[in-house]
Parts: structure tokens; C-alpha cells; sequence
């Protein structure tokens, strides 16, 4: 870490849906040198939108919130406002929390059982361009790499085709998958994104294709030549 980063005050929003964990998480950091927490959000929408108000150095982000999840924001930021980083502080370790927000673009992954020395190490790491991870969470990407999943087949799909309808390459991708049979759950693992961020590609793909229903998405994505019937 550069004398110059590790002996700078970054600026802090704290993005958690479950108020007296948001409210100590912001006591704690007030009490510890290099950090400064210049605002606190509820939800996801609401951490974008701080984000865009205060531009921080780096936002603390929970996974599970409503409306819109730590995944999505995640996302969201790094693509609107990539001067600011993400470290996500959540519960959950698993690899259906952990990878969907690292694709995301979060350059640190902390449990809440951190104490506030690691948070705050954390934070200035992913300012120096390191990444912010815990030990136990360093432990799980060896594993995973070492030891990868076997992947599932790929979904039957045709030659690439233009997208039809405006639909964006990940929506015809989750189009495809839809097509395929696989439900959000296992189109979100397949991508490696949250359900949440499933359902918004969905919703977006009905409203530009006018589609009401997933049976009416499997029509359309034979009839665009998107997918291919299975052989025999």
C-alpha cells in the first residue's frame, strides 16, 4: 500500500438495509482513523443514488436489500461512477453470493463478523487497486479455482443472430436460457448474477418484445431462429 493511500481519509457510504446494523456499522467506523462515512443508504437504489450525490471513495455494500439488490448496485456503479470502489460487507460467503458480486465489480468481499481494523484495511486496499478480501473468502477463490464446478451443457442455441426487438445481448442470452428451460434460480448461476438482476432482464425483454408469459418467450425465441429444437 502507497504512503499516499494509507495515509488518506476515504469517504464512505454505507449501503445496508437492516437499520441498527447500518446505524453500527457507521458508529464504528466514526471511531477508527482513515475512514469517514459521508452517507448511509437503505437499499441498493439508494446507494446509487449517494453514490452519484457525494462520490465516495467506496461504498460498503450488503447483497440482500430490497428493490434493488447489492449485486445489481454493484453493477450499476462501477458502470456509472467507476472512480468509486465496492467492498461488500454481507452475511453470506457462498459462491451464489461471492462470485455474482465480484463479476460485478466489487474489489472487496468482507463477512460482518470483520472487525473494524479488517473493514477499514479492506476499504484503503481496494483504493491502492488491490483487492479487499478476507482470508477465509481468499481460502474459497483457491478452492473454487482449484477445483472448479463442472459446467452444465450448454443451452441449445443457434448460430449468433442479430438480437431482434433492440433486446441487448444479455437479455437475449437470458432469452435463450428461458428457452432452454432453466428457471431464474438456475439462469442466475448459469450467468453468475443475482435472481433479482434475472428478473429485471426479463421484464425488460417482455416490455420491448410485448411477450406476456415464458411460453410465449419460448415461441418467439424458435421463431427469431434464437434456439434450435432439440435433435431427433
Amino acid at each position: 500500500m502507497t504512503e499516499e493511500v494509507q495515509g488518506r481519509t476515504a469517504r464512505v457510504v454505507v449501503a445496508d438495509d437492516q437499520t441498527v446494523v447500518r446505524e453500527g456499522i457507521v458508529m464504528l467506523l466514526g471511531l477508527l482513523p482513515g475512514v469517514e462515512v459521508v452517507g448511509a443508504a437503505g437499499d441498493g437504489d439508494e446507494a446509487v443514488r449517494l453514490v452519484a450525490e457525494l462520490a465516495p471513495d467506496v461504498v460498503l455494500m450488503d447483497l440482500r436489500m430490497p428493490r434493488c439488490d447489492g449485486v445489481e448496485a454493484t453493477l450499476r456503479i462501477r458502470t456509472e461512477h467507476p472512480g468509486t470502489q465496492v467492498v461488500v460487507l454481507t452475511t453470506y460467503a457462498d459462491d451464489e453470493s461471492l462470485f455474482p458480486a465480484l463479476r460485478a465489480g466489487a474489489r472487496g468481499y468482507l463477512t460482518k463478523d470483520a472487525g473494524g481494523d479488517e473493514i477499514v484495511r479492506a476499504v484503503h486496499s481496494v483504493l491502492s487497486g488491490d483487492a479487499g478480501l478476507s482470508p477465509s473468502i481468499q481460502r474459497r477463490l483457491l478452492e473454487r479455482l482449484s477445483d472448479p464446478e463442472p459446467r452444465s451443457a450448454e443451452p441449445r442455441s443457434a448460430e449468433p443472430v442479430e438480437a431482434p426487438d433492440g433486446l441487448t445481448g444479455r437479455e437475449t442470452e437470458v432469452l435463450v436460457l428461458i428457452a432452454d428451460g432453466l428457471s431464474n434460480q438456475e439462469i442466475a448461476r448459469r450467468l453468475h448474477v443475482s435472481t433479482a438482476t434475472v428478473k429485471t432482464h426479463i421484464n425488460n425483454l417482455f416490455a420491448k418484445t410485448g411477450l406476456k408469459d415464458r411460453a410465449q418467450a419460448v415461441r418467439y425465441a424458435y421463431a427469431r431462429g434464437l434456439v434450435r429444437p432439440p435433435a431427433g
